[in-house]
This record gives structure tokens, C-alpha cells and sequence, in this order.
């Protein structure tokens, strides 16, 4: 699924992420840039060694924000490393975390010319966020960055299972209605 929003494109895929051939792709990464399962570590097992010594030189990012690495062995050319944060009620900051996971993605990517972006699902694998609730704040954050900025000029949403993309093909529709 593909919808114009603002100056950019929309994509919605079922996929690996590790495979996409993009100027960046966005990592589900913890806050002390370790590794681990899940995108992280799909990541890190693709990418090689590089990703992981320039994740040790950061040395961490916290929840919310968003560092840049090269791309290692993947085919995309760098990785933003994103931390989400870990669902426990909403009632903790977690809509607000989560959304500032998007728009700082988004700002790296403008801030080095990145065209091209693919994100996961951030937070809803181990992290337990609700994936309806986790999409609408991906879609609305995407969209709001489009309308403001050139670039990146295509988004990508890489969803591991029919499910979830059956979520975020949801919240796009509702997104894309309200323009």
C-alpha cells in the first residue's frame, strides 16, 4: 500500500527490514545500543561487526531519541538506531516516547539528505506496546513530518506479519482520510 502525504510517500510492506535497499533503515534499539533479539538483533546479524563497534563508540541513546551508524553488510547504507519505550499502561509517557522515536528518526534522516527511510514497528515486539495504538502514533508522526519537510521523500513501514500490517494499513487509511 502506497499514499502521497504532504511532500512524501507512505509505504507499507510485509517483509524483512534487513533486506530493503534504502538510504537508512530504522533499528528497534535498546538504550545501551547492545544488540539483542528481535529487529536489533536481525540487524546486527546481517549488518556484521561494523554496526556493533559503532553502537560500543555512541555508547548508548536514551528512550525516545535516535543516533545514526553506517550500514554495515546490510544493503541500506545506514542505520538509525531508535529506542522505544517499553508499554506498561500509557500512563508513563509512552505515546509521547514513542512518537518522539518517529520524529527524531525522521529529523536524522532529513539532517543527512537520507530520500529514502524504513522503519519497523518500534516497540511492539518485546516492548509490549499494542500495535493499533503503536501504528496510529507512526502514522500520524510520519505523515506531520512529510507535510513539513522534503525529505525524506519515501517512508517505508516494514512489517514482520500479515497482523501487524493489517494494523498499520488501518491507521494509514485514517491518516490519509484526514487530508
Amino acid at each position: 500500500m502506497k499514499k502521497r502525504c504532504g511532500r512524501g510517500t507512505i509505504e507499507l510492506e510485509q517483509g524483512d527490514i534487513t533486506l530493503q535497499d534504502v538510504d537508512a533503515i530504522v533499528n528497534a534499539a535498546n538504550a545501551h545500543l547492545a544488540g539483542g533479539g528481535g529487529v536489533d538483533g536481525a540487524i546486527h546479524r546481517r549488518g556484521g561487526p561494523d554496526i556493533m563497534k559503532e553502537c560500543r563508540a555512541i555508547g548508548g541513546c536514551p528512550t525516545g531519541q535516535t543516533v545514526l551508524t553506517g550500514g554495515g553488510k546490510l544493503k541500506a547504507r545506514h542505520v538509525l538506531h531508535t529506542v522505544g519505550p517499553r508499554w506498561r499502561d500509557s500512563n508513563h509517557g509512552e505515546p509521547e516516547l514513542l512518537a518522539s522515536c518517529y520524529r527524531t528518526a525522521l529529523q536524522l534522516a532529513a539532517d543527512n539528505g537520507f530520500r529514502t527511510v524504513a522503519f519497523p514497528s518500534v516497540s511492539t515486539g518485546i516492548y509490549g506496546y499494542p500495535v493499533d495504538e503503536a501504528a496510529a502514533i507512526a502514522m500520524r508522526e510520519i505523515a506531520a513530518f512529510l507535510h513539513e519537510n522534503d525529505c525524506p521523500e519515501i517512508v517505508r513501514m516494514v512489517l514482520f506479519d500479515a497482523g501487524t500490517y493489517a494494523a498499520y494499513e488501518e491507521a494509514l487509511r485514517e491518516v490519509a482520510g484526514t487530508e
